[in-house]
């Protein structure tokens, strides 16, 4: 508002400039013409008839003249001042006059397209921007130099848990990611309660002058658990032959002396010593050669064979084969999956036989198998009621087992084959009761290969 009082006093003194320097050019005329009235002695009537046309004259020229000058100013100040609000639809007319302000008047037009097709890219850009940050997975965050929220996508709006209204503007503490702040640059990072880790990519930036933090969320779960399991399986390799070398001529060596004892020359008692030593060092020997045979069969999964299953006799196969406690099968829509049917079933297998356990040492209470059907997935979900998950951490590492029998192979095979199909496996607890639920979440076929 004092802009435009200073530039509407500014306009007025120009005129008011126009107008004087109009008079004086018409002074020279005045006193020419009040010297030849009075060298001819006209009369009054004629002399004051004379004055006032030549007035009226003056005075017209003098307002075309400011016209001329003023009008062309009024109408650039007007473009201008609309380019300044924002506004690009108006053009300057004259600008094609062969003259200054002909000139001034194409340069503000060309201006005035410039900044129009810049603010179409910008916007273009925008919404472009704005549309990137609505299909990432990556959550991202903005923050001002007060640490307060101003750009969140819907990733970090998920991990967060709040609708954009309650994020938006509140401070890192609030949202308790406080510690992402403070973290250096590609730091792994992993939220109270959730499994997944993230690496953390943080950057610096300026908007409007002021300095901004830019934090960034990979999701590094998967890549880090495939590492792992590439480090299991040749660890698994190495132990399964270098054991599976000794324990096969133990074994051997065993049975022979066993079955040579009872012709050997010594008493009973000492037989039966030898009989016992010698059973116990073939039974161990065949128990541990079974136990690297089970890791060595982790180590080395074939490819799936794919081909059409439905989902629905598969699993009530599964369910049959499980006769220690009874299992719930919810009948669920018709689906098909493009997979490997020996592989999927040894997987659901796996993870039936761990719901029931679990079930069995809780006053064997029922389990329910379910599935259902989105676009383009199908998951299956395995709802026990045990204990719970104590660990969740170590669930899908190889070898751990909290089972006092276990081999800690069963949930890292399924694993392995969900994702050999190009799904995922989770085992989380049961918010709707005490147990835990096992989510199997698999690729539907396409109609091609249906």
């Amino acid at each position: 508002m004092a802009y435009e009082n200073q530039v509407r006093r500014r306009r007025r003194s120009a005129i008011r400039r126009v107008w004087l320097y109009s008079l004086l050019l018409s002074l020279p005329a005045l006193a020419f013409t009040a010297v030849f009235l009075l060298q001819h002695r006209t009369s009054l009537a004629a002399a004051l008839l004379i004055a006032g046309v030549l007035l009226i004259y003056l005075a017209l020229v003098a307002s075309a003249l400011v016209d001329t000058l003023v009008r062309p100013l009024q109408t650039l100040f007007n473009v201008v001042s609309s380019l300044r609000e924002g506004d690009y639809s108006f053009r300057a007319r004259g600008a094609g006059a062969p003259d200054a302000l002909g000139e001034l008047a194409a340069e503000i037009n060309a201006l005035a397209d410039l900044m129009q097709k810049q603010r179409v890219r910008s916007l273009e850009a925008t919404a472009l921007l704005a549309r990137i940050l609505e299909v990432m997975h990556a959550p991202l965050f903005a923050f001002d130099r007060e640490n307060l929220l101003q750009l969140v996508n819907n990733a970090g709006l998920k991990l967060l848990g709040l609708p954009y209204a309650r994020a938006f503007g509140r401070s890192a503490r609030e949202l308790g990611i406080e510690d992402l702040l403070g973290m250096p640059d590609q730091t792994v990072y992993t939220f109270a309660g959730k499994p997944a880790r993230w690496l953390l990519r943080k950057t610096a930036f300026r908007q409007d002058g002021a300095p901004h933090t830019l934090l960034l969320l990979a999701d590094v779960s998967q890549p880090l658990q495939e590492e792992e399991q590439i480090a299991w399986k040749r660890l698994i390799r190495v132990l399964g032959h270098e054991l599976s070398n000794s324990l096969a001529p133990i074994k051997s060596i065993a049975g022979s002396l066993l079955a040579r004892v009872d012709g050997a020359p010594a008493d009973e008692d000492t037989l039966r010593d030898f009989r016992r030593g010698l059973g116990v060092v073939e039974s161990r020997a065949d128990s541990l050669h079974r136990f690297v045979q089970s890791y060595r069969l982790l180590a080395q999964l074939p490819p799936p064979r794919f081909r059409p299953v439905p989902i629905g006799p598969l699993l009530e196969r599964v369910v049959l084969l499980e006769q220690r406690l009874a299992v719930k099968l919810d009948s669920g829509p018709a689906a098909i999956l493009s997979a490997d049917p020996d592989q999927l079933e040894q997987m659901f297998i796996n993870l039936l036989a761990n719901a029931v356990d679990a079930s069995l040492a809780n006053g064997a209470k029922p389990v329910r198998v379910s599935w259902t059907r989105g676009n383009a997935s199908l998951t299956v979900a395995i709802e026990d009621q045990g204990l719970g998950i104590a660990n969740a951490d170590n669930l899908f590492v190889p070898f751990y087992t909290t089972k006092p029998a276990g081999s800690g192979v069963g949930l890292a095979l399924a694993q392995q084959i969900a994702r050999a199909h190009g799904g995922e496996v989770r085992l989380v607890n049961r918010e709707d009761g005490q147990g835990a639920r096992a989510t199997v979440t698999l690729p539907l076929a396409s109609r091609n290969s249906s």
